[in-house]
């Protein structure tokens, strides 16, 4: 839909604007950004929206990004361009920066995760 593809569009310019020196690549079919082989941010496509998901968020203390899964992620969900709050996603991205839980090793360690930042 184009609704989708506007709002994916968006994400990608703010992240991409704020992770400049981040690898951005596909992984698991979805766009994904890392940091030092660390996946920090990345978005999909759901049936009736499209989630942002950061690997660390549930460590970000805000309100707005709820809990996915069972290790530290938090996502949240778009339905349109208009819901997307550019101010809140330049904070949420910058704290994927500065706030990292070791996913790049998780394998290695038998699903602990350690704090990085």
């Amino acid at each position: 839909m184009k609704s989708d593809q506007d709002i994916c569009t968006l994400l990608s310019s703010i992240i991409d604007g704020e992770l400049h020196d981040a690898e951005n690549k596909i992984w698991h079919r979805h766009p994904v950004w890392f940091l030092e082989g660390n996946p920090v941010v990345g978005y999909s496509k759901l049936k009736d929206s499209v989630r942002l998901l950061f690997w660390s968020g549930q460590s970000f203390d805000e309100k707005d990004l709820k809990t996915e899964g069972t290790f530290k992620a938090a996502e949240k969900r778009y339905a349109s361009k208009e819901e997307i709050n550019e101010v809140d996603l330049l904070r949420w991205v910058k704290k994927s920066r500065a706030i990292q839980w070791d996913y790049k090793n998780i394998v290695k360690r038998k699903g602990e995760l350690i704090r990085l930042k």
